[in-house]
């Protein structure tokens, strides 16, 4: 099995990017043992601006191509949404948009799990609740979300594992949705 993971931010100390990492290691730890783990840096997708106009002119860009094929090869995604004004951040919603002008499904039916973290009490609720509600429109076969927060208080860095014995379960019960078979009727 193939699972793309990425922080939806071009941050470097990324806490979204960490958990989408922990979550892409205890999928091959806990869930499934034979797993290759393709780790996405936004910063490998940096784009102009999206615009009809810069599209009509230049057409779509190398690294959206590239963005949309490396989530075509996954058999999962795993994508940790950082927040930023209570929505995407601008470097996420670019490549978004541009992938869109691929094919609408970005997320091309995979399926797909949703986390979000942040500093604060709510661990980036916002942005998470706006990725689920776009998820139909997307294309991602949704199967489960984890919104984390405040991070300190729950993830401990230095030994990249959550605090908390609950926590952990949570992330597993959702990791074992994501690699679950589809059910009759989804």
């Amino acid at each position: 099995m193939k699972v793309v993971a990425f922080g939806a931010s071009t941050s470097r100390a990324s806490i979204n990017r960490q958990l989408a990492k922990h979550a892409a290691s205890a999928l091959g730890q806990h869930v499934h043992a034979r797993l290759e783990i393709d780790l996405l840096d936004l910063n490998d997708f940096e784009m102009p601006i999206f615009s009809v106009d810069r599209e009509n002119e230049f057409g779509v860009p190398a690294q959206a191509h590239a963005f949309f094929r490396r989530l075509g090869n996954a058999d999962r995604i795993i994508a940790s949404f950082a927040e930023h004004n209570g929505s995407y951040t601008a470097a996420f919603k670019n490549i978004l948009d541009w992938a869109s002008r691929i094919d609408v499904d970005v997320y091309q039916n995979k399926p797909a799990l949703f986390l979000s973290a942040s500093a604060g009490d709510q661990g980036a609720a916002s942005v998470l609740a706006t990725a689920v509600d776009s998820a139909p429109y997307m294309g991602a076969d949704l199967r489960g979300t984890l919104s984390v927060g405040p991070w300190d208080v729950h993830f401990d860095t230095g030994k990249a594992t959550f605090t908390e014995p609950s926590m952990n379960k949570r992330l597993h019960d959702a990791l074992a949705r994501l690699v679950a078979p589809a059910q009759a009727g989804d």
